[in-house]
């Protein structure tokens, strides 16, 4: 991973997340000029790059799969926040915005984050190839997750429609906890070797692990730089959470105004949330690293259930309203096409440009049936 400096008080990644705070903190409390909401979007797509550019330089220090797991909690994060803000100020989605903007990420990172990084990595480099024994056991803790937390909750009989009772609720945060943590025990400490960039011949068929980048890249970044750009990746994100936030309200009216459900609102939040990783996994698909790109897609996905709806489990204790976390109908099918087409995509562990085309069709079937059931 090539590295760009941090140093200099100049230097654009420095600059930007300190400008999104300062104007957060300036227009937390008048923000409804259009010029304003304008130069909040700018700065807003700003931070997202400058925590992009951070979280490489973070990566680059501590290595891969740490790496892909910084970013994907640090995400993770800017989610959660973003859920209960929109939560707590109610209005007629509430009580379903923690389910669409969940599942919207699953069907993002299922299908964007990995049909683009499969598209790009084997347009250049004709084929890609990854550790298929690492992935799947990725996809199969995903699925686990969204069956305990987003399909279950659809066909169980105590509590209406999609809810869950207290005590399947308390249990779903359980389990959820139990699985992500299981799973990063084994992607850091038990496997770690799964989750490395890997070797291939010609055909696409793996033959080894690159441990280390590549001996003409730089050097890793120093102590002191690496904590310097885990601080301004915070600050980004933070910065992130804040402007978004200041954003929604806007975004709401606009679905409103065109007439668009209120699960449009929460793929709107996925998209911007995501935007980070989705950047971080091109990057590496373009250098022939898919393995990372996937485990920053599954990893997204696997963070976003597993500790998003713990998190939402115990903020229902003060936050008014239910919380509907069973998917329709639609959304079943979905899912279940989508893992079934993952499965096909990693269990040889190469892909071709054919395997992203399929991921970036069931992405754009998901965002149009989100927009008119």
């Amino acid at each position: 991973m090539t590295r760009a400096s941090v140093r200099g008080p100049l230097q654009w990644a420095v600059v930007v997340p300190v400008l999104a705070v300062t104007l957060l903190a300036a227009t937390w409390t008048h923000h409804a000029h259009p010029a304003v909401l304008v130069a909040i979007a700018a700065v807003l797509a700003g931070s997202v790059l400058a925590a992009v550019h951070h979280a490489e330089v973070v990566a680059h220090k501590v290595g891969e799969p740490y790496g892909s797991l910084i970013l994907a909690v640090a995400v993770t994060v800017i989610e959660v926040g973003l859920i209960v803000m929109l939560m707590s100020s109610g209005g007629d989605g509430a009580s379903t915005y923690a389910r669409d903007t969940v599942f919207a990420a699953v069907m993002i990172t299922f299908n964007g984050i990995v049909g683009l990084s499969l598209l790009v990595g084997a347009a250049k480099h004709h084929l890609v190839s990854f550790n298929a024994s690492g992935t799947g056991s990725a996809l199969g803790t995903v699925v686990a997750l969204a069956t305990v937390t987003l399909i279950l909750p659809s066909y169980t009989s105590s509590a209406p429609g999609g809810e869950y009772t207290p005590f399947q609720l308390g249990f779903a945060a359980v389990a959820s906890l139990v699985l992500y943590g299981a799973f990063v025990f084994t992607q850091t400490v038990r496997h770690r070797a799964f989750f490395l960039p890997v070797t291939s011949d010609g055909d696409g068929r793996v033959i080894g692990v690159i441990d280390k980048d590549d001996a003409e890249l730089l050097s890793p970044p120093s102590g002191r730089e690496a904590l310097f750009s885990l601080g301004l990746l915070v600050t980004s994100l933070v910065a992130v959470v804040g402007l978004a936030k200041l954003l929604s309200p806007t975004i709401e009216q606009g679905v409103t105004s065109a007439g668009l459900p209120h699960t449009v609102v929460g793929v709107v939040i996925a998209l911007l949330v995501l935007a980070p990783e989705s950047i971080a996994a091109v990057r590496n698909a373009a250098r022939n690293r898919v393995q990372t790109s996937l485990n920053l897609a599954y990893g997204s996905a696997m963070a976003s259930i597993g500790l998003t709806i713990p998190t939402i489990a115990v903020a229902m204790i003060w936050l008014p309203g239910e919380l509907w976390l069973g998917l329709n109908q639609t959304q079943v099918v979905l899912f279940a096409v989508s893992v079934v087409v993952a499965i096909l995509s990693i269990v040889q562990g190469r892909a071709k440009t054919l395997q992203g085309v399929v991921h970036l069709v069931l992405l754009a079937a998901f965002v149009v049936v989100s927009v008119q059931p």
